[in-house]
């Protein structure tokens, strides 16, 4: 029998240490190591069978390197291709994350039942009789998509050798285990042991792995930090249990952008694909509120308009309140900061909370005039009237500042209905024939004057 060993390792980065130590040196955390049994042994669990060739690694001339497109694999899921950057990689490893119950199971089985191409779906925390009744309510008829009930790495990898898939879906990475590695599943060694097994898989077989990863209460994807850089895609879950809809994000792509956004709609047959966002995240208020105003923003290629509110009112405590949901609550500082100075308005006593509606965050800069408009708005309690947008930027002198792809963002609200957008003078704009009326604004004070008179 093999003497057992042990190694210390950093909970939070992954870092390894020959004896215990209070504070990590890699990430500066306290009380972050801990002591794991680590058992190490020559042989590997992926063994690629004679129909894998083993490919021998040589240098190549920089002209001699073939620039051939990868042909991807599509998914059949628009939004899903769109944040991955036009479908799968062939030999890609993806990792999904998000909360409990915000649905990353049942938007991973919705895909494999759908996909044409035989689909391994391997559970870790389900049974299969629990999976057929989730299947049943998504797309019972699938032909192609096998279920696997399976924690040990060695039985995955016979079974994927029996059934050869095209894609393997693992749910969760934290439920595996490997013979080699003698702790507990979900323990630091574990989790890269068994994703240095799939990656060799994903590799050697130009098969595409996609991993559901759990994620701590800081927001962050349970293991080590290694595990976000050992995959090529990271992509995030996001959506309060409470609402319907859920965003996928993109935190690292090697094959793509990371400034993709998908939406989904949660019902009881699945998740459905939100096609035009804009109409979700826009209330549909007939009468005229005080403190709305609708921007223009762009998410990586995709164009949206968004639903502002503000909330000013007198300040009840000592200190005025400031508080946002889906803003970044400094630059709303900033911008009331400017009001007070460029345009006037005595802001500093008053409580003032906004809110980004439909529960995502946005950092386009883009926002800013809309924002002004809906704290404006609120504080003198007129509604702006109906019809009205934004897309541009305040600076810090009350200047109204161009920002980036403006045509498309007019295109986009004259799509939705709108009859005026108000954007910086010094916006370049070459469209022509466009129905909607593009009103130049060149500072803060000609905005006001426009909405409130």
């Amino acid at each position: 029998m093999a003497k057992t060993k042990t190694a210390f390792f950093c909970q939070n980065c992954g870092t390894q240490y020959a004896k215990w130590v209070g504070q990590c040196a890699a990430c500066k955390e306290w009380n972050t190591v801990v002591e794991e049994v680590v058992q190490k042994e020559e042989k590997t669990s992926w063994k690629p069978t004679n129909s894998v060739a083993k490919r021998v690694s040589k240098p190549l001339l920089v002209h001699e390197i073939s620039t051939e497109k990868e042909v991807r694999l599509n998914t059949f899921d628009l939004e899903f291709n769109r944040v991955l950057g036009g479908g799968l990689v062939p030999g890609a490893l993806v990792l999904l994350g998000g909360e409990p119950g915000v649905g990353k199971s049942t938007l991973l089985l919705q895909i494999a039942l759908k996909l044409p191409y035989k689909t391994l779906y391997v559970s870790g925390e389900e049974s299969q009789k629990q999976i057929k009744m989730r299947a049943d309510r998504i797309h019972p008829n699938s032909e192609t998509c096998f279920i696997l009930t399976e924690t040990k790495t060695q039985n995955i990898f016979k079974q994927i050798e029996a059934t050869e898939p095209d894609i393997v879906v693992i749910d969760s990475i934290q439920t595996l285990h490997s013979d080699y590695i003698e702790s507990a599943a979900g323990s630091i060694s574990q989790i890269r042991e068994c994703t240095a097994e799939l990656i060799k898989f994903a590799k050697e077989t130009n098969t595409p792995v996609i991993l559901i990863g759990h994620i701590t209460k800081d927001g962050s994807i349970a293991g080590p930090k290694i595990l976000e850089h050992m995959v090529d895609t990271v992509l995030q879950f996001e959506g309060d249990r409470n609402y319907v809809y859920r965003i996928l994000r993109s935190l690292k792509n090697r094959f793509g952008s990371t400034a993709e956004l998908g939406i989904y709609e949660m019902q009881g047959s699945g998740l459905r694909e939100v096609n035009n966002p804009s109409e979700v995240l826009i209330s549909k208020n007939d009468e005229g509120l005080s403190g709305t105003a609708i921007a223009s923003t762009v998410e990586g290629m995709r164009p949206l308009l968004i639903e502002i509110q503000a909330l000013v009112s007198t300040a009840v405590y000592g200190t005025p309140q400031r508080s946002t949901t889906g803003y970044n609550a400094k630059r709303l500082n900033m911008l009331l900061a400017v009001l007070e100075k460029r345009a006037g308005f005595k802001l500093g006593a008053k409580d003032v909370f906004l809110n980004i509606t439909g529960g995502i965050s946005v950092d386009d800069p883009a926002i800013d005039l809309a924002v002004i408009a809906a704290i404006l708005s609120s504080n003198e309690d007129i509604p702006i009237e109906k019809g009205i947008c934004f897309a541009a930027e305040v600076g810090l002198a009350g200047e109204i500042r161009p920002v980036q792809r403006v045509e498309q963002r007019i295109l986009e609200a004259e799509k939705l209905g709108y009859n005026t957008i108000v954007v910086s003078k010094n916006n370049k704009i070459g469209l022509k024939n466009t129905k909607i009326k593009v009103q130049m604004a060149a500072k803060i004070e000609d905005v006001v004057s426009s909405l409130f008179g």
